[in-house]
């Protein structure tokens, strides 16, 4: 399981979040409008979930029901952008 940002993010992009995270798993490029956190790196710690000032991140099981496109958008991120060519706010 991993944690997944969801639309509260978007336009935002606080880096609370990625302060916190001691794996380092928070990503983002100047175009992208929000934060991603990489399923294959996120080690489920919740670091980055009570620091969100906007209540964007949510285990992924826990993802609302009116935004769990979100989980998806998550996904599909990582299959098209290599997180080694990603800068890490």
């Amino acid at each position: 399981m991993t944690y997944i940002i969801v639309e509260p993010c978007v336009g935002l992009k606080d880096s609370a979040c990625v302060d916190v995270c001691p794996v380092d798993c928070i990503y983002t490029r100047d175009e992208d409008d929000m934060f991603y956190i990489s399923p294959d790196e996120c080690i489920d710690c919740a670091a980055c979930e009570p620091v969100c000032p906007v209540t964007a991140i949510f285990a992924e099981d826990a993802v609302p029901e009116d935004m769990t496109k979100y989980i998806a958008i998550n996904y599909d991120y990582f299959k098209n952008v290599d997180p080694a060519e990603m800068k890490r706010k």
